[in-house]
């Protein structure tokens, strides 16, 4: 089976590059090819952990192409995943390639999209003549895990009503399906609503731990060992249950802005949802205050920052604390030093040319009032801190994702500050 993937972003890359590695042919198309043209050398514009040896890879051994050529695409391809990172003109594209390609052609779309954009799509289709079988698909990845989520999937959810496309789609996933992934098939719209009633429901995951650890703070209990034990309750698990995260991600401000605005249109209060959200875009202005009470005032400190990605194994800066975290700093009137292994120069469209950018971890200790761990990243684990010791101003570390070994570090003489742990 000839399979397409159309788009040139993150969704895209991602999809084109896992699906040739089950051994698939997979074309990866978009009408502007500059941007793939790239990608099939392996300049990927992004920073996903894993994903440059897989395309390489594939494309290598020619299971993996990138075209140009929509038209072409959709006379080849029996399936297509529509897979832009952007719904902007979702329901055209779906036209020209319905136009282009066969009667029984399976367009799965991965895009996010609002709820009921795929019926509306399905009734432009009908309004022209044209006949796809149309699939709401939506894909679950997590920023430095994509490749891993792909393979590993807690579930894979088609919205259709075309068993021709069911059976289409579980062919080419046919490894994930033998694993015994589960394979949910349901309508357009509550596909649609899965994706984003899984952001919030994680957002308020990430929410509640964290308003937690400002209460473990207060009564001498230690917020890390407290979501060991609720993470072990089968009924919560202990993904997305850390004090310290945030929710970020290039489509997860969306997702929640999506579901907000559907419930708000249907006369619907979703209370803990906003309730989740004011949490999770407080929790740089609880790390501010946390720098502040260490360092007695931000004001003409230096400080230094180590991550700047919102989470570790990526590029992306979208919803990160860290960015946040270092405009308040600079309001305040610090001065702010900085270094992450991958998100500097998305970083850097971010924050003003007040933050002095650092080739190493070293670099951004020399001379601080306070090193701030802002993402954990596991080479932040492994670093000197005997060497740091004697670079810092004051030994002031504050850990923010509870990464560091807390009691070696008090027995080097830092005063250590993690999030929801006793002092």
């Amino acid at each position: 089976m000839q399979i397409g993937v159309y788009g040139s972003g993150y969704l895209a890359t991602v999809i084109s590059a896992c699906l040739a590695d089950f051994g698939t042919p997979v074309c990866c198309c978009h009408a502007d090819g500059t941007q793939l043209m790239e990608v099939a050398k392996g300049n990927i514009p992004f920073f996903e952990k894993n994903l440059q040896e897989v395309i390489r890879r594939n494309v290598r051994s020619g299971r993996l192409v990138y075209s140009a050529d929509p038209e072409e695409l959709a006379r080849k391809a029996q399936v297509i995943f529509l897979a832009e990172d952007s719904a902007q003109g979702l329901e055209e594209l779906v036209v020209r390639l319905a136009r282009a390609g066969g009667r029984f052609q399976v367009l799965s779309i991965v895009t996010p999209g609002r709820v009921g954009s795929t019926t509306k799509i399905e009734k432009a289709l009908k309004e022209k003549g044209l006949k796809s079988l149309l699939v709401c698909q939506p894909m679950f990845f997590t920023n430095g895990c994509a490749v891993e989520d792909f393979n590993w999937p807690d579930r894979i959810i088609l919205g259709t009503q075309s068993s021709e496309a069911v059976s289409s789609l579980k062919q080419i996933f046919h490894p994930l399906v033998m694993r015994g992934v589960p394979v949910l098939v349901t309508n357009y719209e509550t596909a649609e609503l899965a994706r984003e009633a899984t952001t919030a429901f994680v957002a308020t995951k990430i929410s509640f731990i964290n308003e937690i650890a400002s209460l473990c703070e207060h009564v001498n209990a230690d917020a890390v060992s407290l979501s060991l034990a609720l993470g072990l309750d089968k009924k919560i698990a202990p993904r997305c249950l850390q004090p310290g995260a945030g929710m970020g991600g290039i489509f997860a401000e969306s997702d929640m802005e999506s579901l907000t605005g559907l419930a708000r249109e249907n006369h619907v209060d979703l209370r803990v949802l906003n309730a989740a959200r004011e949490v999770n875009l407080d929790l740089a202005d609880r790390l501010m205050q946390k720098v502040a009470n260490a360092i007695d005032s931000v004001k003409n400190k230096d400080v230094g920052i180590l991550g700047l990605a919102f989470k570790p194994n990526t590029n992306s800066v979208a919803g990160s604390a860290s960015i946040q975290l270092a405009q308040n700093l600079l309001a305040g009137g610090a001065r702010v030093r900085t270094y992450d292994p991958a998100a500097m120069p998305d970083a850097r469209l971010q924050l003003n040319g007040m933050v002095k950018y650092c080739e190493s971890a070293y670099g951004v200790a020399e001379g601080v009032d306070a090193l701030i761990v802002a993402t954990g990243w596991p080479e932040f684990r492994t670093l000197d801190f005997a060497k740091i010791r004697h670079l810092v101003k004051r030994p002031i570390i504050i850990d923010t994702k509870n990464l560091l070994d807390s009691s070696r570090l008090r027995a080097m003489g830092f005063q250590y500050m993690g999030v929801g742990r006793p002092c």
